[in-house]
């Protein structure tokens, strides 16, 4: 649920504000709101501190990602700003030679075909009236060539029909083809330069490795610096009014007595009201550890519901898991996520602080095997008929499986307006949202109809006219019943070919699931072809059993993201008019990071 707020508004003596935020970032429960803009020096010169560090952080991951990082104990930093400096140097001379070093590798390619000389030797034949010009002449056009009186034509290479060649001559001539300017310097140089160039690269790589051991100290003073930094933002933000400063923010409203006890005690002004609608007002989500592993799910793609909003958890959590099983539909994938998991948290589980996700990854995991049982998919279908019997034989049936596709996609958005239903009650705008659910229903028989080519049931058009004509009489109600008749009409016209198409989207769980199992039975069926006969042959169908089914368990959780978080933000929210507008709440407290499992539980 979305934990209620209240305002908070503190006054204090100006020169006690520093004292205050101290005491109120003890706390760790005021989501400050800040009276002025914060800026200022100190903001600007931590601001940049942090901007150094985190790029002295960024280059020292990348080089522990892409070479073995020595092993080096962890040091103590004397002066960071030197120490991550010094990081971004070596990072940036690293770059600059890497360029540089595919600038004369190219060089080296482009001159390869001309043979090594030395440049300046040639240009200083210049001064003594001997001309040498580099060109490019097709093959076929060197023997009518019109040579200059007293030049000389000598061929390097002939590559692709063309000539490499040189001419001599004692004056200064241009020909009308390609001349090719001269290089600053030979291959042997070249060479050299780019054997020198390596080693160089290679010791700034060694070098930047072994700062890696700085990295910890980096993160804590990364970790102050942020402190500071949000520390002075608060200063700064505070409003004054002659020796009268004041901050105002928002507690959750179990919260609020850890405030005013502080400031009976410390002597503050302090005010205690409920949001108005104009606040901007930030979202905390509460709720039962069990329902709390979703969480995961909508930091990854980063949505938060508005404060007036509802918290959709639960019913994420629930149908999230099942679209998983559904898509994946696969008991051996299911198993193989399931083990995946297990091993991540056997190897991970000390490092990662939110370990929700691993229970979340195992609910979705059995879900897959439970539908893979269901459906009698192990590794695809089509390769172990005799011994791989489905439970539920109708869900090898595409039209059965299409059907509960849209029977799962109307009991969906059926329970969004039986929600928002029940928020409106007692107002007659309660019958609108009723009236949206009966048209849903009508459009799940309409969608069987056009689809599948059911039978479509007759009561269904009574649901599309006792579905509209509630959504006319009480989308609006008002004491002008042609004002509230006509904003009805108009809700419904721009809405109904919207509810058929969010059922019938539905479909796309069986789409995938039929691609996924597809897919699988292709590869199994080459493998099968190909046979066990001999050991090349057994290796060549062993191979081609892993590339297949590797690609569907790599594309599995795309599809789970495109499709099953598509099902649950956006038509699931459309019908419950939930926009996700709003922002975490983000209390002053000791420690930056995630929100204290006290405010999450």
């Amino acid at each position: 649920m979305i934990v209620p707020m209240k305002k908070i508004a503190v006054i204090v003596q100006a020169k006690d504000s520093g004292a205050t935020i101290e005491a109120l970032r003890s706390l760790g429960v005021l989501h400050v709101e800040h009276q002025e803009v914060p800026q200022g020096k100190d903001i600007t010169a931590l601001r940049e501190d942090i901007a150094t560090i985190e790029r002295a952080l960024a280059v020292l991951s990348e080089a522990e990602t892409r070479q073995r990082p020595l092993s080096l104990p962890a040091r103590e930093i004397e002066d960071w700003r030197f120490t991550a400096r010094h990081i971004i140097e070596l990072h940036k001379r690293l770059d600059q030679l890497q360029e540089y070093s595919k600038a004369i590798i190219n060089n080296i390619v482009q001159w390869q075909d001309w043979g090594d000389f030395e440049p300046q030797k040639i240009t200083a034949l210049e001064e003594k009236n001997i001309f040498i010009k580099f060109y490019q002449i097709p093959a076929k056009e060197i023997a009518a060539l019109p040579l200059p009186q007293g030049a000389t034509l000598k061929k390097i290479s002939v590559k692709a029909g063309v000539v490499n060649c040189i001419i001599i001559a004692r004056k200064k001539l241009s020909l009308p083809y390609r001349e090719i300017g001269l290089p600053k310097m030979g291959l042997t140089q070249m060479r050299a330069k780019l054997a020198e160039d390596s080693k160089v690269m290679e010791w700034l790589r060694e070098d930047i490795c072994r700062h890696i051991a700085y990295r910890e100290s980096l993160m804590q003073v990364k970790s102050s610096l942020v402190k500071e930094l949000e520390y002075a933002r608060v200063l700064n933000g505070m409003g004054r009014l002659e020796t009268i400063a004041y901050l105002a923010g928002y507690v959750p409203y179990d919260r609020v007595e850890l405030i005013t006890a502080t400031a009976n005690k410390e002597r503050w002004g302090i005010t205690v009201t409920d949001p108005s609608e104009e606040d901007s007002v930030p979202t905390l989500i509460r709720n039962p550890r069990w329902i709390s592993i979703i969480s995961p799910v909508f930091e990854v793609i980063e949505v938060v519901p508005g404060y007036r909003e509802l918290d959709i958890s639960l019913w994420f959590l629930v149908f999230f898991s099942v679209f998983f099983g559904i898509l994946i539909g696969d008991a051996g994938y299911g198993a193989i996520f399931f083990m995946l998991t297990l091993a991540a948290q056997l190897r991970l589980g000390k490092r990662i602080k939110q370990k929700s996700v691993f229970a979340l990854f195992y609910i979705l995991s059995a879900c897959a095997v439970i539908w893979g049982v269901l459906s009698g998919t192990f590794f695809g279908q089509e390769w172990l008929p005799q011994w791989v019997r489905p439970v539920i034989p109708a869900l090898r049936n595409d039209r059965s499986v299409q059907g509960f596709c849209f029977l799962l996609g109307a009991v969906h958005l059926s329970i969004a307006h039986f929600w928002r239903g029940m928020i409106k009650f007692p107002s007659l705008k309660t019958l609108a949202d009723l009236g949206w659910a009966f048209i849903l229903w009508g459009a799940y028989f309409l969608a069987r109809l056009l689809i599948l080519a059911d039978a479509y049931p007759a009561f269904a058009n009574w649901l599309f006219i006792a579905g509209g004509t509630l959504v006319i009489f009480f989308t609006n109600p008002s004491r002008n019943l042609l004002k509230g008749i006509s904003s009805g009409i108009g809700n419904l016209l721009l809405n109904l070919v919207g509810n058929f198409t969010d059922i019938v989207s539905y479909i796309r769980l069986f789409a995938v699931g039929l691609a996924t199992v597809a897919v699988a039975d292709t590869f199994n069926k080459m493998a099968l072809d190909i046979g066990y006969s001999s050991f090349l042959t057994g290796l060549f169908s062993s191979l081609i059993l892993l590339l297949g089914h590797g690609l569907n368990i790599l594309l599995g959780p795309m599809a789970i993201l495109v499709h099953g978080v598509r099902l649950n933000v956006l038509e699931f929210c459309n019908h419950l008019d939930i926009k996700w507008s709003g922002f975490s709440y983000n209390p002053l407290r000791e420690h930056t990071g995630a929100v204290p499992d006290i405010e999450r539980s």
